[in-house]
């Protein structure tokens, strides 16, 4: 008799697989066990489900009719009725009862993404009355069925995109919205949705942990009730890309001026303002993404401010002045963990290893000339143990930086992530003198190298290739990855 893993052992195996859609939909093939567990954590973030549809590919494309013909199997036979006396007739995957309630199971809902899914599916089919208006239909009786199914959404996307289909549908007045919206904790939303919207939100919601508002022409009077309403504000992220700016809900922001812990502010624009900062307190990260100098003016105001809790500081893209940022880790160097800029500045460089010696992980770019600078911070921040470091004709040499790496890098050093933004020079000798040399450490600790970007990179040449696979096989390099982008400087939003 052959043993079974319990359901408890199989659900904690496949919250892993929760990002790998594909192998977590074989598992419901597999038994009827593995089928009732796999099948909750599929559908908690359906929508997740990569089949390119965002960008109009036609890779997997069967997808967005299975997850829409699957929740129309799942609707009232009144829902079912009012859309085929519309003529809108979506093939269900079987006559019979779905074998589970499908939409109960969403923890995560797109707008957008659902709004896509259906314009693709009618594109592909022909009805006599409007796009939009079949849209609508649908969108109404999904959202009829999501407020009533499921029982506590965790995650609500209000991104619409170009589309204005579901923002004329009132979803928070459907039954049991107050139930499926009141522990809600993730929103992400635009600033321009209809007030009425928000207020009606404003009424249910209290719980918004995480927020994350994209502005558009206009901020409704409605979002600021919501944020001034919340509870235990969390997490801000601010994006702007149009007219507006966060100005306008500034005001609201001081009821979480004890609570916010992380803040991402995101923009093209410039002048903006960066202040108002300065009152949340205890800020454990930052993350400046600007693509304009002149949005960091009012870094200059910023600069003086302290925060005691603060551990992770991001700047990719645009830097303030030097001088400011200077200022700024003289301040609060002391605390951070981690710290990430694309600025190439010789004071900076030398101000990390004066004022942060606690850091644990590392981006910034050095000039080619600047070898003694890595080597000054590694001596001064002892607890540092990645650093993610450009190579190249403009950079550090590759070379003489794996060198510094191998003899100056901390005892808990393990992390070298390498970018070159010229062809990579090294040759087998130069990797096999590396590893001799980072083997006799003491004391020895596994080296993991994650390569970003591989046209320019070693790997290229597949001598050191080899040399590569001789010492993951002798236990010396613990991990090697070759990755396109590094997730540390990247968000997604869903």
């Amino acid at each position: 008799m052959t043993s079974q893993l319990s359901a408890d052992c199989l659900n904690e195996i496949f919250e892993y697989l929760e990002i790998d859609k594909i192998t977590l939909r074989s598992c419901l093939l597999v038994n009827r066990l593995w089928c009732q567990v796999a099948v909750r954590i599929l559908w908690r973030d359906v929508w997740s489900f990569h089949y390119n549809l965002l960008y109009y590919c036609p890779y997997r494309t069967h997808v967005p009719l299975a997850i829409l013909s699957t929740l129309i199997s799942c609707l009232p036979e009144e829902s079912k009725n009012l859309l085929h006396n519309n003529g809108i007739i979506i093939q269900t995957p079987t006559s019979n009862s779905p074998l589970f309630n499908y939409a109960s199971f969403c923890k995560i809902l797109s707008i957008r993404k659902i709004d896509l899914i259906i314009q693709h599916v009618l594109e592909n089919q022909q009805y006599i009355r409007s796009l939009n208006y079949n849209k609508y239909l649908i969108s109404q009786e999904l959202f009829k069925m999501f407020m009533k199914q499921i029982s506590s959404l965790k995650f609500l996307n209000y991104d619409l995109g170009y589309s204005k289909t579901v923002q004329k549908i009132p979803f928070t007045y459907f039954p049991g919205a107050k139930e499926c919206l009141m522990d809600l904790t993730i929103f992400s939303c635009n600033s321009d949705i209809r007030s009425e919207f928000f207020y009606q939100l404003s009424q249910i919601c209290h719980n918004i942990k995480t927020l994350t508002i994209t502005f558009k022409k206009k901020v409704s009077n409605g979002l600021k009730e919501l944020i001034s309403l919340q509870n235990n504000l969390k997490n801000l992220k601010l994006l702007s890309y149009e007219e507006k700016d966060w100005m306008d809900i500034i005001p609201a922001l001081k009821n979480h001026n004890n609570t916010l812990t992380k803040l991402h502010l995101h923009s093209i624009k410039d002048n903006l303002p960066l202040s108002f900062i300065s009152s949340f307190l205890n800020l454990q990260e930052i993350k400046f993404s600007f693509y304009d100098g002149s949005n960091f003016e009012d870094f200059k105001n910023l600069q003086f401010s302290f925060f005691p809790n603060l551990k992770i500081l991001k700047i990719p893209c645009q830097c303030p002045k030097p001088e400011y940022v200077i200022k700024f880790l003289e301040n609060n160097g002391k605390n951070l963990k981690e710290f990430y800029t694309d600025e190439k500045n010789n004071n900076l460089s030398f101000s990390i290893a004066k004022f942060c010696p606690n850091l644990k992980k590392l981006f910034i770019l050095f000039n080619n000339d600047e070898l003694n600078i890595l080597k000054n911070i590694f001596n001064n921040c002892q607890y540092l143990e990645s650093i993610n470091i450009w190579c190249g004709i403009n950079f550090l040499n590759e070379k003489e930086m794996l060198k510094i790496v191998a003899i100056h890098s901390p005892k808990n050093f393990y992390e070298l992530k390498i970018f070159n933004d010229s062809q990579s020079e090294l040759i087998p000798e130069d990797l096999e003198n590396f590893f001799i040399c980072w083997d006799n450490r003491i004391p020895k600790k596994s080296l993991s190298i994650i390569i970003t970007y591989e046209k320019n990179s070693l790997c290229t040449n597949e001598e050191n290739m080899k040399i590569i696979e001789k010492y993951k096989n002798l236990g010396i390099i613990k991990k090697f990855d070759i990755i396109e982008d590094d997730d540390d400087e990247e968000e997604s939003i869903i």
